[in-house]
């Protein structure tokens, strides 16, 4: 059998034509880094690459709370998703996967040869029931796929939830891999699972949440001897990052209050017109937002293609058909650009609603 190659989901993104409402991003605007007082002497730029870079892998771990030993650098979340789930399935083990699902984890875990199950989040609230998890679970399952804050919900998982779920993935000798680069957005905070013991490895990133999607800086957090495995992977594909963009994720994370300084208060503000928006509209069903960047409102009638089709090709506007997420009535939508954008994209949902219904 043809394994499916490369995500259906990333591809499609990366080459739309670009929109000037676009409501498909999910992450907030782009942070300029030139903002601070660096210079050129910063960057450390002699050719020289580093092994491991040990003040990145410590200020890692100091953001995150753990040991500078359980943290992997990686070109971003979707190769530090790439290099876990190749660190902790083999071809033929079997996975299980929320659904609905961010389809490159699903992507990635076919790629390797994985058998996947899938447990539901059930709509409107899409939260982890451990019940569900525990009906898909079996004594073959090695990893258990999760996003906190779920991608495409923002639906947030608690602690007792995770600790649930641990223990059932620790009965069968599985592990869980929490997707969290939306975890920076809940409110209250959340802290990574990562403290919650061996069985839980994260990723993460300064992408989503700090609009530094340029510098490629992700992370895995993991036990020690898992977090080794995981390097040896990262030294056959990358060797080691480029090492000018180490320089400027270890200059950011020295002033990461400073980069994120404004994205509270423009996610309410942004997350409250959503809500204002979506509660004037009866053709859609969905949750309000609390925290987050992307809300994920089902389509009770009508094709959602049909909308995005409209939305792009008539009224400059994107958004992303839940087909990718695995529910073709659905739709996701992200809130973290400026508010005006946000404002007048949303008016033009509108628009393309009253035209389709």
């Amino acid at each position: 059998m043809t394994r499916m190659m490369g995500s259906v989901y990333m591809h499609w993104a990366k080459t739309r034509e670009p929109v000037s409402y676009n409501l498909a991003s999910s992450e907030v605007p782009g942070f300029r880094l030139d903002r601070f007082p660096i210079g050129i002497a910063d960057l450390e730029l002699d050719g020289a690459s580093r092994y491991r870079y040990p003040p990145l892998r410590a200020a890692i771990a100091t953001k995150c709370g753990v040991a500078p030993e359980q943290v992997v650098m990686a070109d971003g979340a979707s190769m530090a998703n790439m290099l876990a789930m190749a660190a902790l399935i083999s071809p033929g083990d079997e996975v299980l996967v929320e659904y609905p699902v961010y389809e490159p984890l699903l992507a990635a875990a076919q790629h390797l040869g994985a058998r996947i199950t899938r447990f539901t989040r059930e709509s409107p609230h899409f939260r982890i029931e451990p019940e569900a998890v525990e009906r898909a679970l079996t004594p073959a399952t090695r990893l258990i796929v999760l996003t906190n804050l779920h991608n495409p919900t923002s639906a947030r998982t608690d602690n007792d939830t995770l600790r649930a779920v641990g223990e059932m993935a620790r009965h069968v000798g599985a592990r869980v891999l929490i997707d969290e680069i939306f975890l920076d957005a809940a409110m209250p905070e959340l802290e990574t699972a990562a403290l919650l013991g061996e069985t839980f490895v994260t990723l993460g990133s300064l992408t989503k949440v700090y609009g530094l999607s340029g510098l490629r800086c992700g992370w895995i957090l993991a036990d020690p001897e898992l977090a080794e495995r995981i390097w040896l992977l990262n030294e056959l594909f990358a060797v080691s990052q480029p090492h000018a963009t180490e320089r400027l994720s270890c200059l950011a994370l020295e002033r990461l209050d400073e980069v994120s300084a404004e994205t509270p208060a423009l996610l309410a503000r942004n997350q409250a017109l959503a809500n204002e928006f979506f509660a004037s509209r009866p053709e859609l069903e969905v949750v309000p937002m609390t925290g987050g960047i992307t809300a994920f409102p089902r389509l009770k009638h009508g094709d959602v293609d049909r909308l995005d089709d409209m939305l792009r090709g008539e009224l400059d506007t994107s958004i992303v058909p839940g087909r990718f997420f695995g529910l073709a009535d659905h739709f996701r939508v992200g809130v973290g650009g400026p508010t005006d954008i946000v404002i007048e994209g949303l008016s033009r949902l509108g628009t393309a609603l009253d035209r389709l219904t």
